[in-house]
């Protein structure tokens, strides 16, 4: 069975080495994933590409104009990335009709811009332009049911709530809590919202948006921030989250469209 990676973290060997299915061991330096799909080109996004340029063969990596600008100059991994495996970019087009991963059967994409900021190092940092972030609209071409994978939201727009509301679950940006959380604990001076990061709390977070959503939905948060009190499973947040019929992703959760 072949696999699409969507972004590449850090902890990305760490990640294969703990799921059987990702190592076919059909030769040295193997792996069933055939593609990667990049939503951004921030950090904690694309790092863990480094850690996987001792490929056999040049890795086909998905991702729109401004993404592959940001990674050839800001941060030029896939330029690095060339001197080892090998790149064979493709295109991320924000005005078709999606596109499918090779190898992958069954699956179809759709990429959809994002109200966010890109990496700083990226250019478009103070004037994000659409396609620095993007989500993910995963369809089972079968069974029709959809997810939405959208890790980084500033804010929800008409079209990021129409397709919330017609998919079967929904991955969304966690990051923060409150608005003012990274300020209060003295980690950083700026609010969730000026970083591109929709906080759960508060007027108008996420967990509002989440609460209007059918009941049918499947609500995920991910992309959380180790200073996120929902981390804590005894945590009044975390209480909260069960309360209202909100998961937090865990290493290893498998979900079935």
């Amino acid at each position: 069975m072949a696999w699409a990676l969507v972004n590449a973290s850090p902890d990305i060997l760490a990640q294969l080495q703990a799921n059987s299915l990702l190592q076919p061991e059909r030769a040295v330096r193997d792996t069933a994933i055939c593609g990667i799909v990049l939503v951004d080109g921030q950090v904690d996004h694309t790092t863990g590409l480094y850690m996987l340029r001792e490929a056999t063969r040049s890795w086909p990596i998905w991702c729109t104009d401004s993404v592959h600008t940001d990674l050839t100059k800001g941060n030029p991994v896939l330029n690095v990335l060339a001197h080892y495996c090998g790149v064979e970019r493709r295109r991320i087009d924000l005005a078709g009709d999606g596109f499918r991963v090779d190898g992958v059967a069954g699956v179809h994409w759709h990429a959809l811009p994002l109200t966010s900021k890109p990496a700083p190092y990226s250019p478009n940092r103070e004037a994000p332009l659409a396609g620095d972030n993007i989500g993910l609209r995963i369809e089972n071409s079968a069974t029709g049911q959809a997810l939405l994978y959208a890790p980084g939201v500033g804010a929800i727009d008409e079209a990021l709530w129409r397709s919330m509301q017609s998919a079967a679950c929904v991955l969304l940006d966690g990051t923060c809590w409150s608005d003012d959380e990274l300020i209060r604990l003295g980690v950083s001076r700026k609010r969730a919202r000026e970083i591109g990061h929709l906080p759960q709390s508060g007027a108008g977070g996420m967990l509002e948006w989440l609460d209007r959503l059918p009941s049918r939905t499947r609500k995920v948060l991910i992309h959380i921030n180790n200073t996120n009190p929902i981390l804590d499973e005894d945590s009044a947040e975390r209480a909260e989250l069960a309360r209202r019929g909100v998961e937090v992703a865990w290493d290893g959760m498998e979900i079935t469209l």
